[in-house]
């Protein structure tokens, strides 16, 4: 019996087939159809390119922006922070020399050394002294004036100088600013409030404190007092609402703007089809706009100065305020510049550069040679250490990505805390490194022999 025909395969192309080859493509076919997949990849990755440039171009333009408004934020908005940041200048020697002359001289216009020799000499004269002595007394007022300067110069050196001016510093400028807050949110919790368009102050918890203090000296009665109006109008302004809004404005954007930029960067390494190298060109620019508000803090010091007269504030008092005022926003920017350039250059070291790859291939040496020295030694890591070598890539960046991550979320980093967080990850690093290769020889299975092959099925 003949066997019967199987049914011809749609790819045969055979004569049993009663439906037309859909799958079979001709040599030309097959050219346009390659030619058209990679027409769409190109484009597809066009437009990543584009999406990629697009989110870095704004990321670039927002980082410095991002990080002033953080800084005005954190000085304006936070009463706490506005504190830390004026704190050093009551201890600052040009600044108290500055304070010390300014009071001085205020207490000597009050006093009028002239009119006290004056009515010296006319005293002496009545009483019938000789000229001399009368001459003598009216040259008395340089000297007077001299010793009493310098007598009230020695004293108000003292308070300034004292931990009780700077403690009188600090508790002004906080309830300063937490007036100035308290109006400019319209929360109307403290002493000064903004009511409309006007300024006032509740004198309430100051008529409580009086009479009570009266009931506690014995005058009773004091807590029958009425209550008149607490509330005395300050001032009135038409701008008042404007400073507000422009305060709430603030608040939100300086909260918001640096997550904003920090997701366009995040987007930007995504969608760059080349993600080692648009972070390492994003680490690149930002560390660029970096260097440029340094420098731009640099040129607004010399403008500052420049503006101020010497009659007014000392050019060194001049100097420190400034100094002191944008500490923290220089110190923001230097340290954004050190992790860019520390995420640049461990791009780098990722790449097939000669640099990196001849520093890559160095310290494998190194590391490999302490892990098989630990090996002989008896510790070894085994699997862990295999999991390790076999995850370095990612357990690499894990680590630098913590480490960035650090600095980012440190309070006002230092240069110590810097090298701090770069030695850790270094020696991370290493350690993760020496740990792989301390795996020790692979444990091999049980091999099969000719007996068991035999009893295999």
């Amino acid at each position: 019996m003949a066997p019967s025909a199987s049914p011809a395969s749609p790819d045969s192309g055979g004569a049993g087939s009663d439906r037309p080859d859909r799958h079979a493509l001709t040599a030309a076919e097959h050219a346009e159809y390659e030619r058209l997949r990679k027409a769409a990849k190109v484009r597809h990755r066009r437009a990543r390119q584009v999406g990629a440039s697009v989110l870095l171009l704004l990321a670039l333009l927002l980082s410095p922006l991002a990080v002033v408004s953080a800084w005005v934020h954190d000085t304006v908005t936070d009463t706490d922070g506005y504190v830390e940041t004026v704190a050093p200048l009551a201890s600052e020697p040009a600044v108290q020399q500055a304070v010390i002359n300014r009071l001085t001289d205020r207490v000597m216009t009050n006093i009028d050394v002239g009119a006290v020799t004056s009515a010296l000499a006319s005293s002496l004269k009545d009483a019938g002294a000789p000229p001399r002595v009368v001459a003598g007394a009216e040259a008395l007022k340089g000297p007077l004036e001299a010793t009493v300067r310098g007598t009230v110069d020695r004293v108000v050196t003292r308070v300034i100088v004292s931990d009780t001016f700077q403690r009188a510093w600090v508790g002004a400028n906080r309830r300063a600013h937490a007036a100035v807050t308290n109006v400019l949110t319209g929360e109307n919790n403290g002493v000064i409030r903004a009511q409309g368009n006007t300024i006032q102050l509740d004198l309430g918890q100051v008529v409580n404190q009086v009479k009570q203090r009266l009931v506690d000296a014995g005058f009773e009665k004091a807590s029958a007092i009425p209550a008149p109006d607490r509330r005395i109008t300050l001032f009135e302004t038409k701008q008042l609402d404007k400073a507000q809004a422009t305060f709430r404005v603030l608040d939100v954007v300086g909260t918001w703007l640096p997550v904003v930029t920090i997701a366009f960067a995040a987007l930007a390494v995504w969608v760059a089809p080349g993600h080692r190298f648009m972070l390492l060109v994003l680490a690149t620019g930002v560390g660029v706009m970096m260097v440029l508000l340094i420098v731009a803090l640099a040129v607004a010091r010399r403008a500052y100065l420049d503006s101020v007269p010497s009659s007014a504030l000392p050019p060194d008092a001049a100097a420190v305020i400034y100094d002191t005022f944008v500490r923290f926003l220089r110190d923001s920017a230097r340290t954004l510049l050190v992790v860019s350039v520390i995420t640049a250059l461990s791009a780098y070291m990722f790449g097939p550069g000669r640099g990196a790859s001849a520093v890559r291939r160095t310290a494998d040496r190194g590391t490999t040679a302490t892990g098989r020295a630990l090996t002989r030694t008896g510790a070894r890591t085994g699997p862990v250490g295999r999991w390790l070598g076999d995850h370095r890539k990612w357990t690499t960046g894990v680590v630098i990505a913590a480490g960035v991550l650090a600095l980012l979320l440190w309070n006002e980093p230092t240069v110590g805390a810097l090298a701090l967080v770069i030695g850790i990850v270094l020696a991370v690093l290493i350690l993760l490194a020496i740990l792989a290769a301390a795996t020790g020889p692979a444990a091999a299975g049980p091999a099969a022999g000719p007996e068991d092959q035999a009893a295999a099925p």
